[in-house]
């Protein structure tokens, strides 16, 4: 019996209950929800736009689609304006109404848009009914550019901004747009971008007279409000996946810095206890214990279902997109960069990596080699096991010790404004164990100097701590910056800093002078 099925009695009979008491429950929930979300204090505005009635074109959803998601916001205490099947015209009064509502009010702006959508020159458009698009010079003339929304949020001063695009259907407009679906966007400060695909692939409509697949569990998801918003698209991600069987992925970028949940509205992050974080980390490292060697995809979409967000949610992703290819192609960003797909073995038999490091203290340099002696699709050894990786590059063994989950280096995936957590337990020298906590987030792209050469890669930056298990002493303070290659997902320079007693030390920073890496299969 797999974990899906033995490990969640309590969550299939939740689900079941809530299935029986639906119809009992429901306006009560709805009234409490509403009365809690309109107490919020942050005003929020959603602009709704739903286009399906094009002429040469038509979609069976869009209509249905903004009409679920105005009436879900409306329960949950948004002022909704909303437009369907709109000339782009109407497109634009839309907005400016939407900007006028949030002008100087320091609120949260949301757009949700259904309908046909088109890429050019790395921008995306959402089209009006009224477009009659022919070529490429059509496209900015008669759409409407989401920057256009962005900017109109920004000039309102917005606090936070939230951008959801179920619009990556066909482009029927031949000639008009330079790929299939959206072009990939980071997200501006303050912003979450969500498509209801990956970047560059196309999304399904869904079943005549009901929602796209997409809309349909953003929905379904909307109905717990108080999940944090970053946890939810990440479940609807999830939802759409297993029901597409990987052929339509959604995707998000955030640069949020705050918490937010669609029925309190925006919070500060809330400051996890030492050990409130310790305590979780048991109980997640028990069950995913119960689940790391097994070959069944439903094991791991449970997993993350219950832990969208966990200390080893990003290993749990690249271990499903191990077992479950995905049927979505990959299209480079704005930066033109091609990014390793998750679940793709990092490491092969026979890679050589050379190191030069800088001791903090002494400024001392050392060179030391790492060849790759052994490797499977989940274990990589070094120089026979001196040093132990997973296929992700988490460090399960070095000089410190052995870890168990691994030091987590590089996550599934990477974009800016991605964020992780990793927590692991050490066991050192004369068998000691500390008990160590990572958050880790991507900032730039940028270009990075190597001894091997110039190379553009992610910096990342972290902070965290470690302490014995026991709890006894007031631990060890830790942060640092790495650059991650996104063609390799390979750390490329580390520094480590040790931030304890008021103190910033460079402890070590280490950084590669050359790859030779073994032929991959074909």
């Amino acid at each position: 019996m797999s974990f899906a099925a033995k490990s969640y009695p309590l969550i299939r009979f939740y689900e079941t209950f809530c299935t029986i008491a639906k119809a009992s429950i429901m306006a009560l929930a709805l009234l409490a929800t509403c009365t809690e979300a309109q107490g919020a204090n942050d005003l929020r505005v959603a602009l709704v736009i739903g286009n399906a009635t094009y002429p040469s074109a038509p979609l069976s959803n869009p209509t249905n689609d903004s009409r679920a998601m105005g009436d879900a916001l409306k329960v949950l205490g948004f002022q909704v304006i909303e437009a369907q099947n709109a000339s782009r015209e109407q497109m634009q009064q839309a907005i400016g109404r939407a900007r006028e509502a949030l002008q100087g009010r320091r609120g949260v702006g949301m757009l949700y848009y259904a309908g046909h959508g088109v890429q050019l020159d790395w921008r995306n458009y959402m089209v009006p009914v009224d477009a009659d698009m022919r070529t490429a010079s059509d496209v900015p003339a008669q759409s409407v550019d989401v920057q256009v929304v962005i900017d109109a949020f920004r000039a309102a001063g917005n606090r936070m901004n939230i951008i959801v695009l179920d619009a990556c259907r066909d482009n029927p407009f031949g000639g008009t747009g330079s790929a299939k679906g959206l072009a990939q966007m980071n997200a501006p400060p303050g912003t979450l971008l969500a498509y209801a695909t990956a970047p560059g692939n196309v999304a399904e409509d869904g079943k005549r007279g009901g929602n796209s697949l997409y809309t349909q569990h953003l929905v379904q998801e909307l109905k717990e409000p108080t999940t944090k918003i970053e946890d939810l698209f990440k479940r609807v991600r999830l939802q759409v996946r297993r029901e597409s069987e990987g052929r339509q992925v959604p995707w998000e970028s955030t640069s949020l810095e705050e918490d937010f949940s669609f029925n309190s509205g925006v919070t500060a992050p809330p400051q996890e206890a030492e050990s409130q974080k310790e305590t979780a980390f048991e109980q997640e490292k028990s069950d995913w214990d119960k689940i790391k060697d097994s070959k069944q995809v439903g094991d791991f979409f449970a997993f993350l279902q219950m832990y969208p967000r966990g200390f080893v949610s990003e290993q749990a992703q690249f271990r499903l997109d191990q077992l479950q290819k995905l049927k979505t192609h990959d299209q480079p960003g704005v930066d033109r960069i091609k990014h390793l797909a998750s679940g793709a073995n990092r490491y092969a038999l026979g890679d050589v990596f050379k190191f030069e490091r800088t001791d903090g203290y002494t400024q001392d340099k050392k060179s030391f080699v790492l060849r790759v002696t052994s490797a499977d699709d989940q274990r990589v050894e070094f120089n026979q096991g001196k040093v132990v990786f997973d296929q992700m590059g988490g460090v399960l063994r070095n000089r410190f010790g052995q870890k168990d989950p691994a030091l987590l280096t590089a996550p599934a995936d990477i974009a800016i404004g991605k964020k992780w957590r990793s927590a692991f337990t050490n066991t050192g020298p004369n068998n000691v164990k500390l008990n160590s906590f990572y958050d880790f987030r991507v900032v730039a792209l940028e270009d990075v100097d190597l001894p091997m050469g110039r190379v553009k890669a992610y910096r990342v930056e972290r902070h965290g701590w470690s302490r014995r298990m026991n709890g006894s002493g007031s631990g060890v303070y830790l942060s640092g910056t790495s650059w991650i290659d996104p063609e390799t997902m390979i750390v490329v320079r580390n520094d480590s800093l040790n931030t304890s007693k008021g103190r910033t030390t460079v402890f070590d920073s280490d950084q590669i002078v050359s790859i030779s890496r073994a032929k991959r299969p074909d």
